[in-house]
């Protein structure tokens, strides 16, 4: 019985009969017209194991691989109907366009001269064959034109090559590296990444494309970019060398950024710091760490040094609006206005329409103007970090020492009585929140010009216009706990 079974495979009975095989080219027409191709396939599939010896079947197949976008598929396919009907001019045709698209230029031509030598006025393969001749003068005027490091001339020949061959993935290879040359990494990456798609195992392409996005910064393209290449062979020793110094970096990167959002800052500056030790080569990252190390610094208050980082973050990026603006914040920290109002001015021109640079300008504007008013930070002698017990025990002080009662001149008295004035008033105004808020955004929350249309009532007099210090000659005792 099992011998049967053996002869009766051989001769294709438990294969698929006549009757199946018409039915999976029936159903792969209709699905192929349906629009529906990874179904039409699997028939075509089923069509081809029933009779491998039918070349119009592998014809259909190729036809499907390509209504796919798999071209690459597609070539066996056209090849194996030609061997079996060697005359058969359509697959010819179609092998051909596909061997040009490819940049196969010499297969391509010798495909469309066997189709002239069969039907010398076929129109289609006349053209096609101009363009294969074409095509193989542009490849050799954009290699001459490479080994003469004239890249220029290359990326623009090369330009007409691709045209013509959109899917060979050596002309945008060439190109992609005479743009590297040329310093113009961002259009390397265009072409690099069909590249990687073009050929099977592509790992070149993968590390390189990793490599330029690292140089640029991109760090988590550059790590899905390696990964890519680990994925094809994961023990490629350049592509996993590359892949755990992107990992550890990259790392280092997020986590300080974490730390940032978490107001984590001294830790954050810690972290960036390790990052310019991971990667001192590439200036991207060095230089967005002195940025921000510069902005953690005003947000932790150290102003001084935060100046000094902040400089030599903006000499590595002159136009780097954030470093301006943190750099002009430190300078508000040391009341340094004019200074201020210069960096928020000079990113201003970097970025016009930047509505924080533009409210920091006004802010520090308006500080400015002020510090030539009353300034109650300086009237109590504390920083403009100082918190509530600090101000407070500097206003006690300072309202013991200047109190009218311990002055005997009549001049030495209105003096005191001025000065005793600002002192109560900067303790009003800075141990209040909301009008220290005020007070630190450049306004003046108890000058009377900002309670007149300006401030939208934005502060207080003394309470009814009533000055306890003017006109009559009272005297208070005050009384200190």
């Amino acid at each position: 019985h099992s011998i049967t079974m053996f002869l009766d495979k051989d001769h294709g009975v438990l294969g698929a009969t006549p009757v199946e095989i018409e039915h999976h080219l029936e159903m792969g027409r209709k699905l192929l017209a349906a629009g529906q191709l990874a179904e039409a396939l699997s028939h075509y599939h089923s069509a081809v194991e029933g009779d491998s010896k039918n070349y119009l079947t592998y014809y259909k197949r190729a036809a499907v691989f390509l209504a796919m976008g798999k071209s690459k598929s597609a070539l066996p396919d056209l090849s194996q109907a030609i061997q079996l009907k060697p005359d058969f001019l359509a697959a010819r045709l179609q092998r051909a366009n596909i061997l040009l698209k490819q940049g196969s230029t010499q297969e391509a031509r010798e495909d469309f001269q066997a189709v002239l030598k069969r039907s010398p006025d076929h129109e289609e393969a006349h053209d096609q064959l101009r363009k294969a001749e074409e095509l193989e003068l542009l490849q050799e005027e954009a290699h001459e034109a490479h080994h003469r490091g004239d890249y220029s001339t290359t990326v623009q020949v090369l330009e007409k090559v691709i045209e013509l061959s959109p899917w060979d993935p050596e002309s945008r290879e060439l190109r992609a590296e005479c743009y590297i040359r040329l310093g113009d990494p961002r259009k390397a990456i265009m072409d690099l990444t069909p590249a990687t798609r073009l050929r099977a195992d592509n790992r070149a392409a993968f590390l390189k494309l990793s490599q330029l996005h690292y140089s640029l910064g991109d760090h988590h393209d550059s790590l899905n970019q390696v990964r890519e290449c680990l994925k094809l062979d994961q023990d490629d020793k350049e592509c996993f060398a590359h892949y755990k110094q992107v990992k550890k970096l990259s790392k280092q990167l997020d986590s300080a950024e974490e730390l940032i959002s978490e107001q984590r800052y001294q830790e954050a500056i810690e972290k960036y710091e390790s990052v310019m030790r991971t990667e001192p080569n590439v200036a991207f990252y060095t230089n967005k760490a002195k940025e921000r190390i510069c902005f953690c610094l005003v947000k932790m208050k150290s102003a001084e040094e935060a100046v000094d980082i902040c400089s030599e973050a903006h000499q590595r990026e002159p136009q780097n609006i954030h470093i301006l603006r943190d750099r002009a914040e430190a300078y508000i920290l040391l009341q340094e206005y004019e200074k201020a109002v210069e960096d928020y001015q000079e990113a201003r021109e970097f970025d016009q329409d930047n509505q924080e640079i533009r409210e920091g300008l006004d802010r520090a504007q308006k500080l400015l103007k002020q510090s030539h008013k009353r300034d109650y930070y300086k009237i109590l002698g504390v920083s403009r970090s100082a918190n509530k017990q600090e101000i407070i025990k500097a206003y006690r002080k300072l309202a013991q020492q200047w109190h009218p009662d311990n002055f005997q001149s009549e001049a030495d008295k209105k003096e005191a009585e001025k000065k005793f004035i600002d002192i109560a008033s900067a303790k009003e105004v800075l141990t209040d929140p909301e009008m220290r808020q005020k007070f630190d955004s450049g306004e003046d929350p108890l000058d009377p010009e900002n309670q007149q249309g300006g401030g939208g009532g934005g502060g207080r007099e003394w309470p009814f216009g009533f000055n306890p210090f003017e006109g009559g000659n009272f005297h208070f005792k005050f009384h200190y706990n």
